[in-house]
This record gives structure tokens, sequence and C-alpha cells, in this order.
């Protein structure tokens, strides 16, 4: 039996469980010890039990879907609730925008060179994303990481990852409310402007 993390945060408090690359976690997969009833991710070398769902979440991924899709440029497509394969982990964000097409990653998860932004809606789980998630994609690199925040009814965007460091975070933080409109940066470029009130519940 494989021991999993109990919950977030997990830093500092999980003396005694293994960790796992990222090949060893597929292994895992690959010879059937891992399904995917088992409703786990690979963060930061631990198997992390994904948190359940409820309505206003999967309405505002939803939305979402919509008003990104329809605002990608052609080259760029959009993943939702699927895994990206980073250095230390395999999280499955709410939302990828990566490039390539619908088939480009039929025998392969993305990787940090294939996305272009990263987008988690939150609300119980609101501290693990801006704490915990933020410091795993800072550390990959991850060029620019939205929070949707169903608790204060904003949309927090980070830019300027640290990249691997001993405190891995963005260095720029900045909030969206209803009424604003939030710019969709792709490769360093504005590629459109949503409004927030589109993209909240």
């Amino acid at each position: 039996m494989i021991a999993t993390a109990p919950s977030l945060p997990w830093q500092g408090t999980m003396a005694g469980f293994r960790r796992f690359s990222v090949p060893e976690y597929h292994k895992l997969i690959e010879i059937g010890v891992l399904t995917e009833d088992d409703n786990l991710e690979l963060l930061e070398g631990y198997l992390v039990h994904k948190m359940s769902r409820n309505l206003p979440h999967d309405g505002t991924i939803q939305a979402n879907e919509h008003f990104v899709t329809n605002s990608l440029p052609t080259g760029w497509c959009l993943r939702t609730q699927c895994a990206v394969t980073l250095p230390d982990s395999e999280p499955e964000p709410d939302i990828a925008i990566v490039r390539g097409n619908y088939r480009a990653f039929m025998t392969k998860h993305p990787t940090v060179s294939d996305i272009g932004q990263l987008i988690e809606v939150a609300d119980s789980t609101l501290q693990g994303d801006r704490i915990d998630k933020a410091r795993i994609y800072a550390r990959a690199g991850i060029p620019i990481y939205w929070i949707i925040n169903l608790v204060d009814r904003q949309i927090e965007v980070y830019e300027n990852p640290s990249g691997p460091s001993a405190a891995p975070a963005y260095a720029t933080r900045t909030d969206y409310h209803d009424g604003d409109a939030v710019p969709l940066v792709l490769d360093g470029n504005v590629v459109a402007t949503l409004a927030v009130s589109d993209l909240l519940p």
C-alpha cells in the first residue's frame, strides 16, 4: 500500500512519507498500482488527494473554457483538469493554456516549455493554491499563473517566477475585480482582454 499525503499544506509535516520522482509516478500508473479512481496528483514528490469540486467551481471552469478558448490565437489550445509534467510534480490544474492543438498531447503531457499559463479556481483550496501551487509553479518557471478566487471574487495574476531557488515565488501579483478587464498574456504578448465579470460565477 502506498502512503499518500493527507492534505495541503504538506511542507514540514511529511516525515515518514515516501517521495516519488515523476518517472516513478508514471511507472506506478503504467503498471496499474495507481488508477484514475485513486483521485491523486503528484505534488513535490508526494501523492496528494485532489479536492472534491462544487457547482460554483465547475461552473467557473466552464465559463473560463468558453471565454478563454475563444480568445486564443492559432497555435494554442486549452486543457481542463489534465496533467502537466513539471520537474518534481505532475499537478492537474483546472485550466492549462498550452502550445499545440487537440492532438498534440496524445502520447505525453505538456511540459514547462509547452505551457503559456496555468489557472486554478479556488474556494476551499485558496490557501493551498496561493502558497503551495504558487511555489510549485514558480519553481518550475511557469510564466503566468492565475487564481480565480471565488471567496473574494477576484482574479489574482502572478507573474515573474523565480525558478528553482531556496524560496520559489512569483515576484508580481496583480488583483482584478468585477468591472476590470484582465489581460491574457502568452509569450509576453497581450492576446486578449477578458471581462472579470465573465470569468466569475
